[in-house]
């Protein structure tokens, strides 16, 4: 169990303490959903949380395995829709440096696809991994 307190700071701010590190991020809403953006919006940090935990999962894998994966990095996008206002579309890249043979491919694109981020979002969110693997 991990415990996060977050604070509504007001004009649409919040901050949230992580409980185990004392780690502080804060939120704004959105410029398009009356804030001023000046942070990551809480559905940015939906998107945050997918690449990160991508990259970490594969990084767990690889380690395991041996796998060089230093420098492998991932791009999302965050689609909204407006009625009802939620996140659509969370499309990822993400890019593997180095050659890497079939077998280490296959462990790391099953590590991306059950990261528990990506396994915990909404059936409706559609979330397409595409690897790009540089050689």
């Amino acid at each position: 169990m991990v415990k996060i307190q977050a604070k509504y700071e007001g004009d649409l701010c919040c901050t949230a303490i992580h409980g185990p590190s004392s780690a502080e991020l804060r939120t704004d809403a959105p410029k398009d959903n009356e804030g001023l953006g000046r942070y990551f919006s809480p559905t940015d940090l939906v998107a945050t949380a997918l690449a990160t935990c991508v990259l970490t999962t594969m990084g767990i894998v690889a380690r395991r395995h041996g796998i060089a994966l230093a420098g492998a990095t991932a791009q999302v996008e965050k689609h909204m829709t407006a009625a009802p206002r939620r996140i659509g579309r969370l499309p990822l890249v993400v890019t593997v440096p180095g050659a890497l043979p079939p077998e280490h491919k296959k462990l790391l694109e099953a590590a991306a696809h059950g990261c528990p981020v990506h396994r915990s979002l909404h059936a409706d969110v559609e979330a397409p991994i595409t690897f790009v693997w540089q050689s």
